[in-house]
């Protein structure tokens, strides 16, 4: 094995933020520094929280400073996620941003421009680039199977209680903001930027808060045409996730998302499958493990890095645009 990269988390808001922490402490391919919250009260809820109890805690000053760490994953809340990246980049050390980017799109252009110029990589955290099925899925678009492509329905819902959702609700296009944006990570990967987005963004839920917990984007290309929705208020939403790809010669279902199920219809046997609906197995992977092993050898050069700072770009600008911003 080559030598472990050293390695670190800045911050504990996001949702990713433990499962990160945890690939990075057990992969062979790192060595886990620790982690720092810089937020006093949440660095003591964290602290007392018996799923983070073994965790190295560093401060700030700790991780930044020290030449020998490599690569630092940004794990705010999502309006820290800029801020921090951008201490991250200013001390030379790659970076792994957690998603989305933010909500102020000019300062991650140049966050995106300041990581091109000193040569460091910066890896968003959309971990279904690395799912099964949707390798499968571009496999199929890549290939053909499906013809041309005039249709996308996407949905990844989720269930979410008054406590959890006021977090949410700092931005007006809330649930349109925190979860679609993996998806439109691989619609932007398949069909490019979108030529027109018309967002639906409506609050239905019994709850006395601002959060947009019902809503829906229009996304409309030159040949095709997507739809996708995301509200807080659906009991049992993870088997319902999907990402479905409509072609004149074939039909891409994956549902659920997690673990990855395909069914395949096509008109006439392609890539090895039959004419007709089919199921297809794919394997169900952890989640952030191939992510953050394709980053560690990106950074020792075994790998050229595959998502170019313009499509990181692309995917915040259409996540924007699908908040109404």
């Amino acid at each position: 094995m080559p030598e472990p990269i050293r390695a670190a988390v800045l911050g504990t808001g996001h949702g990713h933020s433990l499962g990160k922490a945890r690939v990075l402490r057990d992969s062979p391919d790192w060595e886990f520094v620790g982690v720092c919250e810089p937020d006093p009260e949440a660095l003591a809820r964290k602290q007392a929280d018996p799923n983070w109890a073994g965790m190295p805690w560093k401060t700030e000053a700790e991780l930044l400073e020290d030449p020998t760490i490599r690569m630092i994953a940004a794990e705010g809340e999502v309006w820290e996620l800029l801020d921090e990246g951008e201490k991250v980049i200013a001390a030379g050390k790659h970076l792994h941003l957690d998603k989305p980017a933010g909500t102020d799109l000019p300062r991650f252009r140049r966050l995106l421009d300041e990581a091109q110029r000193q040569g460091l990589l910066l890896q968003m955290g959309y971990m279904f680039r690395y799912n099964p099925g949707f390798d499968l899925l571009r496999q199929a678009v890549a290939e053909g199977w499906l013809g041309r492509i005039y249709a996308y329905h996407c949905s990844i819902n989720t269930d979410i209680r008054a406590e959890g959702r006021k977090k949410l609700a700092f931005h007006p296009g809330g649930m349109m903001l925190e979860l679609p944006c993996h998806l439109l990570d691989i619609l932007v990967l398949l069909a490019g930027r979108p030529e027109r987005v018309t967002p639906f963004l409506r609050h239905d839920g019994p709850y006395d808060d601002d959060l947009k917990d019902n809503t829906l984007a229009i996304l409309e290309f030159e040949q095709a045409r997507a739809l996708v929705e995301c509200a807080s208020l659906e009991g049992h939403a993870f088997s319902r996730r999907s990402f479905q790809v409509l072609g004149t010669e074939g039909t891409f279902v994956l549902q659920p998302l997690e673990p990855p199920t395909v069914r395949l219809a096509l008109r006439e046997p392609r890539g090895g499958f039959a004419a007709g609906w089919q199921s297809v197995e794919v394997p169900n992977l952890p989640r952030y493990v191939r992510d953050l092993e394709e980053l560690a050898a990106c950074i020792r050069g075994e790998r050229k890095f595959p998502y170019s700072y313009e499509h990181d770009y692309l995917v915040q600008e259409t996540v924007l645009r699908c908040s109404g911003a």
